[in-house]
């Protein structure tokens, strides 16, 4: 990995990234809210039931990427002025995916941190112009990357000169059927010895079941992830996109109890 210079974790502190109230590095993060902003009321819900749970961040899509072109391709604009909406309510900064160079600017004007998701984990072109945004960016993993090429990806944006970036482990295609993808806990110890950049872990498209979120929820806090991103949604049965792995605000309001006293605990062993 000679080529990773700005990323790789010799002769770099460990990179702490303030959004916020808390400190991606530094503290457990936890982003969580629906995959799609469906409408104004749902939302809100969302953000007050998370923010009452202990959730630091919002996330929510308002441009979806989807396999089928008939999917719900999301809200745009107006999915981002619910998201203001939200912050304004609750306080808590916004991320949200960007998918299209021509986005990046504009919707600066309205969330706090950037997420590239894994299908365009190496759109060059895209990782440059967050690169060139100067706000945070979350960085998925692809799902037929290697570490090598996760951490070439984030090379891209900080050498753009943004160096908020922070890694996402959300679970690589493998040939197991049962689980929507394979998630690779490994990864985080791995890849924190080779990069100075905070690493956070999607339980929820790692595994796409909602009773592996909870277990695997604590795994990546015993992994030593900076934190988790995760989706919740009023009635997932209802969700316009991944309700199969959307928690509910109860569910989630109990695993997030478990996770700050493991956290807890770990941090009292140190």
């Amino acid at each position: 990995m000679n080529n990773i210079k700005l990323v790789s974790s010799k002769g770099h502190e460990r990179t702490t990234i303030r959004v916020g109230e808390v400190t991606f590095g530094k503290d457990f993060v936890v982003i969580a809210g629906p995959c799609s902003v469906e409408s104004e009321k749902q939302t809100l819900a969302v953000a007050h039931a998370v923010k009452a749970a202990g959730a630091h961040l919002l996330r929510g899509g308002v441009f979806k990427p989807r396999t089928s072109p008939y999917g719900f391709q999301g809200l745009g604009l107006k999915g981002l002025k619910i998201l203001v909406k939200a912050r304004q309510e609750t306080g808590l900064p916004v991320v949200s995916e960007v998918l299209d160079t021509r986005d990046v600017s504009w919707m600066c004007e309205y969330i706090d941190v950037f997420q590239i998701g894994a299908r365009n984990i190496q759109n060059f072109s895209l990782l440059k112009e967050v690169g060139r945004a100067r706000k945070p960016v979350l960085l998925k993993r692809g799902m037929y990357s290697t570490f090598a090429e996760w951490l070439n990806c984030a090379e891209y944006i900080l050498s753009e000169g943004n160096p908020d970036v922070i890694l996402c482990e959300r679970g690589i295609r493998t040939f197991e059927t049962y689980t929507r993808n394979t998630l690779d806990l490994s990864a985080v110890p791995a890849v924190k010895e080779l990069t100075h950049l905070p690493v956070i872990v999607d339980p929820a498209h790692g595994t796409g079941r909602t009773r592996l979120i909870p277990p695997m929820s604590l795994a990546a806090v015993a992994s030593g992830a900076d934190g988790l991103t995760v989706e919740v949604h009023g009635n997932p049965e209802a969700a316009l996109s991944d309700g199969d792995q959307a928690l509910t605000p109860l569910q989630f309001a109990e695993i997030m109890r478990k996770v700050f006293s493991l956290r807890a605990f770990m941090e009292g062993l140190n």
